[in-house]
């Protein structure tokens, strides 16, 4: 230092940790009820190493019926607000989320929502 040359070698190590969303439960299965009556239970969304906040945005499915038609029979509420809070100990919040279900058409389904963030992960 003090115009020397500097024989000093510096290195850096580290790991990056990319924002990631757990449920508990991890699958939903919603038990089979009469036409129009209302199915619903509710998951817990568990973010992990949001580093900012962020907002939980859900795709829902389409249902295409034998006849062609397209029904939406899925609902998702978030009661507490779906943001991704930072507690001041660096970690996550947990969101509540009630899903339910409501046809007035027979019907069945086995497939995906997707929960993303703002960024579409």
């Amino acid at each position: 230092l003090n115009d020397n040359p500097s024989h000093y070698k510096i290195t850096l190590s580290g790991t990056v940790k990319s924002p990631k969303i757990n449920f508990d439960p991890p699958f939903l299965m919603l038990m089979p009820v009469p036409l129009d009556v209302k199915t619903e239970t509710t998951i817990n969304i568990i973010p992990q190493d949001f580093l900012r906040k962020s907002q939980i945005q859900v795709e829902l499915p389409e249902l295409e019926l034998e006849d062609g038609d397209r029904i939406y029979p899925f609902s998702v509420q978030f009661p507490e607000g779906k943001n991704i809070v930072i507690s001041s100990d660096g970690t996550n919040k947990e969101i509540i989320c009630h899903i339910s279900f409501r046809s007035s058409r027979p019907v069945s389904f086995l497939g995906n929502m997707f929960f993303i963030d703002e960024e579409g992960n």
